[in-house]
């Protein structure tokens, strides 16, 4: 018996996405443009950010209008699980493109090729103001979903390889020093990876099925114990659907005196209120299976 509940998302911050990836994708097509007139590594590194960035945005806005899809007897959570793939797939190609940017980075080092200053600075700015405006339309929904957070990250991220771009610009224009586009390439590098990889950590734990952070099970075995007639815990898993959408399941062993006095249905409240409100992650989609003694002796198998 499980509790019930409406599980459809809402999809409320596809407009949010919307704006955001039109917004990238004009900026993107700027400066691959301006790469190619400037031949400015810091400004190609970018653009190929913002490539990224553009197709995470626009698998984002795939994704939170596959989770409006209602579940089906395939897919009892519907497309739930669509945000963290794209969330995965997102930072997955953030990554290979930091690590691009810092080989890169590096060769150009040792040899920097010719950058135009001026143009270089035009498209920064350009990159910069368009930035600003999507981490505005995004930022009141970062915290919705891993979804959401991976576009604003990478919008983020953006902005500050904008700023790079920027400086290098100026440093170019008024000392003549090409090797701090390099530089400044491998800046974005470094803005870039390290929240790739946290993403993709995030992505993997969720599709691994691991218990929610700061879900201790061994608490929530300890404290289900303490509900009075209860005598055993086994088969104990919490995992997360989706963002914000913790699910536990559990074999619980109660006295067999409570199938007799009907005490049982009261017995199954107690557990669901339990794990939604005696903890700091509240689990509200719970499934608990309620054995007599003798029921969890004959089971094929048991873990903990």
């Amino acid at each position: 018996m499980s509790t019930g509940h409406d599980h459809a998302p809402q999809g409320a911050h596809r407009g949010k996405l919307a704006i955001a990836f039109g917004i990238t994708a004009t900026i993107l097509v700027a400066e691959l443009i301006g790469a190619w007139w400037t031949n400015s590594l810091a400004l190609l590194v970018d653009a190929g950010h913002m490539l990224t960035d553009a197709s995470g945005l626009l698998m984002a806005l795939i994704a939170a209008n596959l989770a409006l899809r209602p579940p089906t007897p395939e897919r009892t959570w519907g497309w739930r699980r669509s945000e963290v793939l794209a969330a995965g797939a997102q930072a997955a190609v953030l990554l290979g493109v930091g690590v691009y940017a810092f080989v890169e980075g590096v060769r150009r080092l040792w040899t920097p090729p010719e950058v135009t200053a001026g143009g270089l600075l035009v498209f920064g700015v350009v990159g910069l103001v368009g930035n600003i405006v999507s981490m505005l339309v995004l930022s009141s929904g970062r915290g919705a979903n891993l979804n959401m957070r991976a576009a604003f990250l990478e919008v983020v991220n953006d902005a500050l390889g904008s700023v790079a771009v920027i400086v290098s610009a100026v440093v170019i224009a008024l000392t003549g020093w090409t090797r701090i586009d390099a530089l400044a390439g491998m800046l974005i590098a470094t803005l870039i990876v390290p929240r790739a990889i946290t993403i993709l950590r995030e992505a993997g734990s969720i599709l691994l099925e691991s218990t929610p952070p700061g879900l201790n099970l061994e608490e929530v075995r300890r404290h289900i114990l303490e509900v009075p007639h209860v005598v055993g815990v086994h088969d104990l898993h919490a995992s997360t659907i989706a963002t914000g959408l913790p699910v536990l399941t559990a074999h619980v062993v109660v006295e067999e005196a409570c199938f007799a006095d009907g005490h049982a249905a009261q017995m199954l409240t107690d557990l669901q209120a339990c794990v939604a409100d005696h903890f700091d992650v509240s689990v509200e989609h719970s499934t608990f299976q309620l054995e007599s003694p003798d029921h969890a002796q004959r089971e094929h198998t048991t873990h903990s």
